[in-house]
């Protein structure tokens, strides 16, 4: 059994062994063991060359990486990692350092249990540690889950969550569309029309990035996360 870690990259040369490090270091419950998918969406900076010295200091861990040719989005660097996964789970995995690996095993559990399909990391729920940043911020994820939920007739806590962990075959047989940041409303509006699909969610930890550490997403992202809940839903 194997989890496939899938990494979308950009412009993160000066962390991303920060977080290969820490998903070098877990270990995965059920004896499952891991592949890392890393997708460079073009990077103007050293990333690939990074990524590549990483690999080459670590030759004992299953790292593969993509490059695109053109800068494409977060989506659509999640969709070349889902195609190129060979695990029977996956999970996604920002290249900052926002989400922790440790709590791989937190996702899993419901999983191997037998409990769950696919399994929501909520950054708003339970006692983990969150960073404090950008009250705004917060209020536009609520109101983006309260919307998607309002279609999707699921009671999420945390839409936009980077952790979704799901079966690999369910990720593959999704026909996904959304370049950039509109991934998620759209994974989440076609995830609940899968018949009898089983959907949990368990509280994370947050270390969240302002954005002169390097955050990217923005209000306008917002607003097409609003349109991609109306489209994939309607």
């Amino acid at each position: 059994m194997k989890l496939s870690i899938l990494i979308p990259a950009y412009n993160e040369a000066k962390t991303i062994h920060l977080i290969l490090n820490k998903v070098r270091d877990v270990t995965l419950e059920g004896n499952l063991t891991k592949e890392i998918i890393i997708v460079n969406d073009c990077s103007t900076d050293d990333t690939p060359q990074a990524i590549e010295e990483y690999k080459a200091a670590n030759p004992t861990l299953d790292i593969q990486l993509f490059n695109q040719s053109i800068n494409q989005g977060k989506g659509a660097a999640i969709h070349k990692a889902i195609e190129l996964a060979t695990g029977d789970y996956l999970i996604v995995q920002d290249a900052d350092l926002e989400y922790d690996p440790n709590e791989y095993n937190n996702l899993l559990e419901p999983i191997l249990s037998g409990f769950a399909d696919v399994v929501y990391g909520s950054r708003f729920m339970g006692g983990n540690p969150h960073r404090i940043l950008f009250f705004w911020h917060s209020i536009g994820n609520k109101f983006l889950t309260f919307l998607s939920n309002m279609f999707t007739n699921l009671n999420l806590t945390d839409m936009e969550t980077c952790y979704k962990l799901m079966d690999a075959k369910i990720a593959k047989s999704l026909e996904l569309k959304e370049k950039r940041f509109g991934f998620e409303p759209e994974l989440t509006a076609k995830l609940s029309r899968i018949p009898k699909i089983r959907i949990y969610e368990v509280g994370i930890s947050y270390y969240g990035r302002t954005y002169e550490e390097g955050k990217k997403i923005g209000w306008k992202d917002g607003f097409r996360a609003i349109y991609c809940i109306l489209k994939y839903n309607l």
